[in-house]
C-alpha cells in the first residue's frame, strides 16, 4: 500500500509506509507507582519533555474563548512520558501558553498535572509566567509572576520561571530584569530552572534581558544566576544557537544545570564534551519519548556512540517541526500524537491545527514514520489518508 502525499507546489508522490514501528513501546498508560526496572528514571542526564494539551473538539467554543481541554487525554499522554522515565515540563510554550492556553486554564493544568504526578511517580515542573497581564508596570509583573509561583508551589511541583511578554514590554533595560528575577528567586522555597526562549519561539520576546545583543543579554542572564545560585538548579535555553549554549553552560556556577531546549542541536548538547554537557528540557521529545528515553538509557551506559546512532536520525523531523515559523511547531507535535494514537483527533486550542501547510503536516508524517515512531503503523496510515481526503487529496 501506498500513500499520495502532496508537494509543495501542488502534485503528489508516492510514499510507502512502514508495517512495523521501530520498537514496540509500551503505549498503556502506566496507573501505579514507577517501578524500577527499564521504566526507571534516567540517571546520567535529567530529561524532561515539554506535553501538549490535547483539545475537547466537542466543545462549543470559539478562537477568542477560553480553551477546552480533554483532561483524560492530556493527562493519559504525561502517564505515557512518565512511563518511560521521562521528566513533564508543563504548562510550557509547547502546551501552546500565549497561544490558545488561557492562565486559568494552565492553572487547572498545573493542578490536575502535579496531582497525577505525585499520584504515579512521575517528575514534573510547571512554567510560572505573567500570562494574566497584557501590560502593566514592574510592580504588576512581580505581581503576576508571584501569583503563578504560588499555584505551582502549593502544587508540589518544582518551578520554572518563563520569559515574560509583559515584563519584554514594560523593562527599560537589564537592571529592570536584575530587579525581578532577583525578588522572585528571593521568594521560591526551591530552586527553580531559569527559562531564556527566543525570539524565534515568541516575537514578543525579541530584546529579553535588556538588550537585543546576545552577548550583553548572556552577561545580565548570568548576573541574576550570578547573584542567587543556591535558589536555580539550572536554565532552558531555547536560542537554537549550539556555540552559544556551550560557551554558556561553562560559565555557570558549581551546581547549576544547563537544559538545553535547542531543538536543532540536541544530541551533540546532550552528549557533551570534555567540559561538561546538557540535560534536556525538549518539545521534540513529545514526539520522541520512547526512541528519547533509550537512547539516554544508552548514554546512561557509556555508550555515547549508540546514543547518537539513536538520536542522529531524529534530528532532520525535529528542524522540519521547528521550521519558521517556530512558534507554530506545536501543530506538528500534536499531529504526531494524533497520528501515535495518543489522541482521537487532529484539534488544537485556538484552532492552531491550520497554522501549518498540509505538505508540511504529510512531510512530519513521512519523517516519523520513516523512523518508526508510530506504534501502530496502519492506524497513522489510515488517519494521514483521512486527513488528505478532508483536504481533497485523493488516494
Amino acid at each position: 500500500m501506498t500513500v499520495l502525499l502532496p508537494r509543495a507546489g501542488g502534485g503528489t508522490y508516492a510514499y510507502e509506509p512502514r508495517t512495523e514501528p521501530r520498537t514496540e513501546p509500551r503505549t498503556e498508560p502506566r496507573t501505579e507507582p514507577l517501578a524500577v526496572t527499564e521504566d526507571a528514571p534516567l540517571t546520567s542526564r535529567t530529561v524532561f519533555s515539554a506535553a501538549h494539551v490535547v483539545a475537547d473538539p466537542y466543545a462549543d467554543t470559539s478562537l477568542d474563548a477560553p480553551a477546552a481541554v480533554d483532561w483524560d487525554a492530556t493527562l493519559a499522554f504525561r502517564r505515557h512520558l512518565w512511563s518511560h522515565g521521562l521528566g513533564v515540563a508543563e504548562a510550557m510554550d509547547t502546551a501552546q501558553r500565549g497561544m490558545g492556553l488561557d492562565w486559568p486554564v494552565a492553572a487547572e493544568l498545573i493542578k490536575r498535572s502535579a496531582a497525577e504526578a505525585a499520584t504515579v511517580g512521575g517528575k514534573i515542573a510547571c512554567g510560572v509566567g505573567t500570562d494574566q497581564l497584557t501590560a502593566g508596570s514592574l510592580s504588576d509583573v512581580r505581581a503576576a509572576y508571584e501569583a503563578q509561583l504560588a499555584i505551582v508551589e502549593d502544587a508540589g511541583a518544582q518551578a520554572i520561571l518563563m520569559a515574560s511578554r509583559a515584563l519584554a514590554a514594560t523593562a527599560i533595560g537589564p537592571e529592570d530584569y536584575l530587579q525581578v528575577y532577583g525578588h522572585l528567586l528571593r521568594q521560591a522555597t526551591e530552586p527553580v530552572i531559569l527559562h531564556w526562549l527566543g525570539p524565534m519561539f515568541d516575537p514578543a520576546l525579541k530584546g529579553y534581558w535588556g538588550s537585543s545583543d546576545l552577548d550583553i543579554a548572556t552577561e545580565t542572564f548570568l548576573e541574576v544566576i550570578a547573584a542567587h545560585p543556591d535558589k536555580v538548579d539550572g536554565i532552558k535555553v531555547s536560542l537554537l544557537d549550539a556555540g552559544r549554549e556551550v560557551a554558556l553552560r561553562r560559565r555557570l556556577p558549581k551546581g547549576v544545570r544547563c537544559y538545553t531546549g535547542d531543538d536543532f542541536h540536541y544530541p551533540q548538547l546532550i552528549e557533551g564534551d570534555e567540559h561538561g554537557f546538557s540535560h534536556a528540557l525538549l518539545g521534540i521529545f513529545n514526539p520522541l519519548g520512547p526512541l528519547a528515553a533509550q537512547a539516554v538509557r544508552t548514554l546512561d551506559t557509556g555508550d555515547s556512540a549508540r546514543f547518537r546512532e539513536l538520536l542522529d536520525p531524529t534530528v532532520e523531523l525535529s528542524r522540519h517541526l521547528f521550521a519558521p515559523p517556530t512558534r507554530f511547531y506545536k501543530t506538528g507535535v500534536v499531529l504526531l500524537a494524533w497520528l501515535a494514537g495518543h489522541q482521537r483527533h487532529f484539534s488544537m486550542v485556538g484552532g492552531l491545527q491550520s497554522a501549518r501547510s498540509l505538505p508540511h503536516l504529510a512531510r512530519a508524517y513521512e519523517l516519523a514514520d520513516g523512523l518508526g515512531l508510530f506504534p501502530d503503523p496502519a492506524l497513522a496510515e489510515r488517519r494521514i489518508k483521512a486527513l488528505l481526503d478532508v483536504y481533497g487529496v485523493d488516494q
